[in-house]
C-alpha cells in the first residue's frame, strides 16, 4: 500500500479569524468557516446564551482531548544531575534537548486531523468532531429553535474553532444578549491581512477512524435511559475513586420490565436509573470502556434532561445521547486509542461487499430530494431489504457520504468532502492488515489450534498461519485480556523478532485475531437455531441476577461432551465465594446438549443474565 495511497492531502482556506466579543450589553460569536464549499453559512440571535456556551465548549473539549501516554520531558533533571558532577555529560543534556527541540517543532507544524465538521441543515445546525487520539467522537446537533431570525445556507464544510475562541466563550455570561455568525463568504475588516491557506496531511488512521465510528452507528442497538442525576452520580463516582487495576469497565445489566443498571468496576458500585424500565426484548450485559472520557460532559450537566445510551456489543463504540432540550449531544466512545489493532477485528463486519455500491447511490439520491428519514422509510422507498439497505448505508458512512443521527434515529446526506473518499483509505487499516485479509482469504490460511480461557485475566488464543505468499508458516499467539487489550503476544515471523510489537502486531497476529472474532461471530449465530446447537459439545456461559439490595447469584453452567457442570452461589467482590457445585453425567451428548440448553432457558425465564460475553 502506497504512502499516496494512505494519506489525503486537504487545503483549508478561512477568510476570517473566529472570535467571540464580549461587550458590558452585548456578544457576538464569530466562527470562521472553510470557503472552498461554497456559499455555506448560518446567521441568528441565540435565545439561551449559557445552554449554547457549554454546548459548543463540551464539542471543543471532545476535540482537543488526547489521552494517549506521553514522554516526560527529562532535560530539567538532566540539568540538575550535570549540576551536581552526576554521570549525565553536557552531551548528553544537549542531544535531549535537541531531540525534544525537533520533536516538539514537528508536532507543532504537522497537521493531520481535520478540522470540526460543520453542516448547515434545514432543520438544525450541526458540528462533528473526533478527539486527537481517536477515542471520543461527538456531534452537536442543535435546533432552529434555540434561534431567532434565523438566516441559513445549507451546506457542509469546516469550522476553526481555535482557542481564542474558546477563550471568549469562557467569558460570556448568560445576561448577553448573543447574536452568531458563521459564513464561510465572510470578507476581512479593513485593513486586515487575508489569512493563507493550510495544507492538512490527513493521516488515513485518523480518516478510517472518523468514518468507522459513523459506520457503526447504523447498527442495530440495545437502548437504556437514564436521567441526568444518574450520569451525575456517574461521574461523581469517576472523579472521587481511581481504580489502580483492572478491570476498569463501565458494565451494563438490561433486563426487561427492570430499570437499566450501571456497574463501575472493580468497586461493583451499582447505580439504577431513575428514567423508567429497560424497554428491550431480552435481558443483556454489556461491558464498555472509555469511561473516563466522560468526565468531558460535566459542563453539560445542568442542562441535561435525560440521557440514552446505546449498547451495539462486546468492542463496539458506545453511543451516549445527551438530551438538553433545544441542544443534543451525540458521543461516541471507542474504548481504545490511536484505533489500533484492536479496531481491525471489531469494525471487520463494517465493510459491506460490492453490491451496495448501486444501492447507496439511489439512497443518496432519495435523501437529497426527501431530506432525513429512517431506514424503514429507506427501505420503502427503494424496495430494498433491511439487511440490503443497512448494508448499503454503511457504505455511504464509510465514504463520507452519509450521516446516520442516532439522536433522531434518522440518515442525513452530509458529504464530508467534495467527492466521496477512496477505498484505499477505508479499506484496510495499513499494508499489514491487507496482507492479513489476503491470508485469511486463502483456503486454509489460518487455523485456530487452542483456545484457552484463564480465570481473571482472559483468553489465550494460538493459531497456526500458512503464508503462501512469503512461504512461511508460522504459530502466533496472544491474550486478549478482561479489558479488551492484547498482552503477551508473540509470532515467528522476522517483522516480530525484529521489532517485536514496538510497530504493532505482523500480520499473523492480525489475521489470528480476526478468525478468532468471525469465528465467534458464527458461533454466537449458529447456537440461536436448533441446527446450530446440535453442533456444540462443549462451551461454558455465565448467568447474574441481582437483588433489589445489589447483591449478585452467578450460575455457571457447563457443557462437556456428556456431562453437564453447574457451580452457582452470591458473588461477594470480585470473586465467587461459597459457590455450590452439581455434576450431572448423560448416556448421550444429545441428552447433555438438551438439559444444559434447558437449565440456560429456565435461569434466563428466571430473570438471569447471560454475562458470557459481557
Amino acid at each position: 500500500m502506497s504512502d499516496q495511497a494512505t494519506k489525503r492531502n486537504v487545503k483549508l482556506e478561512y477568510p476570517i479569524d473566529s472570535a467571540a466579543e464580549i461587550a458590558t450589553d452585548r456578544a457576538h460569536v464569530r466562527v470562521a468557516l472553510e470557503q472552498g464549499r461554497g456559499a455555506v453559512g448560518v446567521r441568528a440571535k441565540v435565545k439561551d446564551p449559557g445552554l449554547f456556551r457549554d454546548a459548543l465548549l463540551t464539542a471543543i473539549g471532545i476535540r482537543t482531548s488526547d489521552l494517549r501516554f506521553k514522554a516526560r520531558d527529562r532535560s530539567q533533571y538532566l540539568a540538575y544531575l550535570i549540576k551536581k558532577g552526576k554521570t549525565a555529560t553536557k552531551e548528553i543534556w544537549e542531544a535531549h534537548k535537541a531531540f525534544l527541540d525537533q520533536s516538539y517543532a514537528e508536532d507543532k507544524h504537522k497537521e493531520t486531523t481535520l478540522d470540526p465538521v460543520w453542516t448547515v441543515h434545514p432543520d438544525e445546525l450541526s458540528l462533528e468532531v473526533f478527539s486527537k487520539d481517536e477515542s471520543a467522537y461527538a456531534r452537536l446537533s442543535i435546533s432552529n429553535d434555540l434561534f431567532e431570525g434565523r438566516q441559513a445556507s445549507h451546506g457542509t464544510t469546516f469550522a476553526d474553532l481555535t482557542p481564542k475562541l474558546a477563550e471568549g466563550l469562557e467569558r460570556l455570561r448568560t445576561y448577553h444578549p448573543l447574536s452568531l455568525e458563521a459564513d464561510a463568504k465572510s470578507a476581512p475588516a479593513d485593513g486586515t491581512p487575508a489569512r493563507e491557506a493550510r495544507d492538512v496531511e490527513l493521516s488515513q488512521q485518523w480518516l478510517r477512524g472518523f468514518l468507522q465510528v459513523q459506520s457503526a452507528s447504523t447498527l442495530p442497538a440495545a437502548v437504556a435511559e437514564f436521567s441526568g442525576i444518574d450520569l451525575y452520580n456517574l461521574l461523581f463516582l469517576l472523579r472521587t475513586r481511581k481504580a489502580k487495576k483492572p478491570p476498569r469497565a463501565l458494565r451494563f445489566e438490561l433486563v426487561p420490565g427492570l430499570a437499566p443498571r450501571m456497574i463501575v468496576e472493580p468497586w461493583e458500585a451499582v447505580l439504577e436509573s431513575h428514567a423508567g424500565p429497560y424497554t428491550g426484548k431480552t435481558p443483556r450485559v454489556v461491558r464498555t470502556f472509555g469511561r473516563q472520557r466522560l468526565m468531558g460532559l460535566a459542563r453539560l450537566l445542568p442542562h441535561i434532561k435525560k440521557a440514552r445510551v446505546h449498547l451495539l456489543g462486546a468492542g463496539l463504540p458506545t453511543f451516549w445521547v445527551l438530551d438538553c432540550g433545544k441542544v443534543t449531544l451525540t458521543l461516541a466512545l471507542t474504548g481504545w486509542v490511536d484505533s489500533g489493532w484492536a479496531s481491525a477485528a471489531t469494525f471487520d463486519a463494517l465493510v459491506p461487499g460490492e453490491e451496495a455500491v448501486e444501492l447507496s447511490k439511489k439512497i443518496l439520491g432519495v435523501l437529497a430530494n426527501k431530506g432525513p428519514l429512517s431506514l424503514e422509510a429507506l427501505c420503502a422507498e427503494t424496495s430494498a431489504t433491511p439487511a440490503q439497505a443497512r448494508a448499503a448505508t454503511q457504505w455511504a458512512c464509510l465514504h463520507g457520504e452519509l450521516l446516520f443521527d442516532v439522536a433522531h434515529n434518522v440518515y442525513r446526506p452530509r458529504s464530508l468532502f467534495a467527492a466521496p473518499v477512496e477505498d484505499a483509505l477505508v479499506r484496510y487499516g495499513s499494508e499489514r492488515e491487507a496482507k492479513a485479509h489476503r491470508i485469511i482469504a486463502e483456503k486454509n490460511g489460518v487455523k485456530i489450534t487452542k483456545v484457552h480461557e484463564i480465570s481473571g485475566e482472559g483468553v489465550e488464543i494460538h493459531g497456526d498461519v500458512d503464508d503462501k505468499a512469503a512461504s512461511r508458516k508460522v504459530s502466533p499467539k496472544f491474550t486478549i485480556d478482561l479489558e479488551g487489550r492484547v498482552i503477551g503476544a508473540s509470532c515467528g515471523c522476522p517483522h516480530y523478532r525484529r521489532a517485536g510489537m514496538r510497530e504493532g502486531p505482523c500480520e499473523h497476529m492480525i489475521a489470528l485475531r480476526l478468525s478468532y472474532a468471525r469465528r465467534k461471530t458464527e458461533e454466537e449465530a449458529l447456537r440461536q437455531s436448533p441446527e446450530g446447537r446440535k453442533l456444540i459439545r462443549a462451551e461454558t456461559r455465565t448467568l447474574v441476577r441481582r437483588d433489589a439490595l445489589g447483591k449478585e447469584t452467578v450460575y455457571r453452567v457447563t457443557l462437556d461432551d456428556k456431562v453437564v457442570r453447574v457451580a452457582w452461589g452470591a458473588r461477594q467482590g470480585l470473586d465467587d465465594s461459597g459457590s455450590r457445585q452439581q455434576r450431572l453425567w448423560f448416556d448421550t451428548d444429545k441428552e447433555a446438549r438438551d438439559a444444559y440448553f434447558a437449565r440456560l432457558d429456565a435461569l434466563s425465564a428466571e430473570g438471569f443474565i447471560d454475562a458470557a460475553d459481557a
